[in-house]
């Protein structure tokens, strides 16, 4: 699976239907794109970028959870790579989410979380700096701007509330790397 091949898979999944959530992958394969000389799979980090919402397409969403619906389309449409689909399905602890749904013994059984806290949180930070629209922002804004967009009191807004900590401590550990980089 090349970065290639992801960006077409997403483009034609997302890029009509929604727009805006095509911007917001566009930003976030952007921001795993910086994070190349940081993490080994580099690759594998862009094509999960680029389809880590590929499961909001119109046609893919059976179950109403993105990160399934998108790990299950990758895996039996497109044969995808286990650790890619598992990614997908767990992208910004997607597990939290899943279990307020009831869905959550199904995502831990079909796509196991990746034992590789480094490229999780790569993809955690790559996804949560990036605004709806595909520009920068910082982690608590978008918890806030999830919040506000899906409201307080739903299944997301719920969630993103029982995730923030450990979404900002993903972020504050891949600021870190950078920060340490030699420049």
């Amino acid at each position: 699976m090349s970065a290639s091949w992801a960006f077409g898979v997403a483009s034609a999944e997302l890029a009509v239907p929604l727009p805006r959530r095509w911007a917001h992958t566009q930003g976030v394969t952007a921001r795993a794109t910086a994070l190349g000389s940081l993490i080994q799979a580099s690759e594998l980090l862009i094509c999960a970028a680029t389809l880590h919402d590929v499961g909001y397409a119109p046609r893919l969403a059976t179950t109403g959870f993105h990160p399934l619906d998108g790990a299950r389309f990758l895996r039996d449409e497109h044969h995808a790579d286990e650790r890619l689909t598992r990614l997908v399905a767990n992208h910004s602890f997607a597990l939290l989410e899943a279990e307020a749904r009831g869905l959550g013994d199904v995502l831990a059984t079909e796509f196991p979380l990746l034992e590789d806290p480094l490229l999780v949180d790569a993809l955690v930070y790559c996804d949560m700096t990036t605004a709806p629209d595909g520009h920068r922002t910082t982690a608590p804004a978008r918890i806030a701007e999830i919040s506000s967009r899906y409201g307080p009191d739903s299944i997301v807004g719920r969630f993103i509330q029982r995730a923030a900590p450990e979404i900002l401590a993903s972020v504050g550990r891949i600021e870190a790397a950078l920060a340490a980089q030699p420049r």
